[in-house]
């Protein structure tokens, strides 16, 4: 039962501040991984009441939508003290949340089974439809074009190249979600991102068909 009311309370916590985000950084994109995540964790053998809370405070401390990511990361292990998770659950907690972004490619390696999962459940909501959806919305939201050849896809970026250097929905398209299929951790994470991976490939073909003509 505890475990349940810190579930419900980290829930009502993550939606009161991502409900009205318009990047693909929603409230809803917390809920398709906490879902994602509870599924991998099943089918691998993780611990799920770890996988499900990271996944909903995940973002918590992501420096695109809050600016800091240290303070985020205290203010995540603060929430986590405060809501009488336990010493070692909230240090693994942490941990995950800090080196799961993916960063321009340059993220910390995950090292437990509970990061894996968790990791692979975010990449998974950035590939497939739900990935496009969540592509163009966070350009939009970020004042860059839908695309434009003339702007080139860009390569081996430091963590902040990636953040803030120019760039376009279609590029990002290169720059990240063609990677992450190959970057998957889990055996079932890698099944579920095939079919994903596959669509990203036939929207891009149609869409720089239809551009073309």
């Amino acid at each position: 039962m505890q475990e349940l009311k810190i579930l419900i309370e980290a829930e009502q916590y993550v939606r009161s501040l991502l409900e009205k985000d318009s990047s693909g950084h929603d409230w809803w994109h917390i809920h398709r991984v906490r879902g994602l995540a509870r599924k991998i964790a099943a089918n691998e053998g993780a611990n799920i009441f770890v996988c499900e809370l990271t996944a909903l405070l995940h973002d918590l401390a992501d420096e695109k939508l809050f600016g800091d990511e240290e303070k985020g990361l205290a203010d995540i292990n603060e929430w986590l003290e405060k809501n009488g998770v336990g010493k070692e659950d909230r240090q693994h907690i942490v941990s995950i949340i800090k080196s799961m972004s993916f960063k321009g490619g340059n993220n910390l390696l995950v090292e437990t089974l509970e990061a894996r999962v968790v990791q692979d459940a975010d990449r998974l909501d950035a590939i497939g439809a739900i990935g496009i959806g969540r592509t163009f919305a966070y350009a939009g939201a970020k004042g860059q074009l839908m695309y434009d050849p003339t702007i080139p896809v860009r390569e081996d970026m430091t963590k902040e190249e990636y953040r803030k250097g120019k760039s376009t929905a279609i590029n990002h398209f290169y720059e990240k979600l063609l990677k992450l299929k190959d970057l998957m951790n889990t055996e079932y994470g890698k099944e579920l991102a095939i079919q994903r991976h596959r669509y990203l490939e036939q929207f891009l073909q149609t869409f720089l068909k239809e551009w073309d003509e």
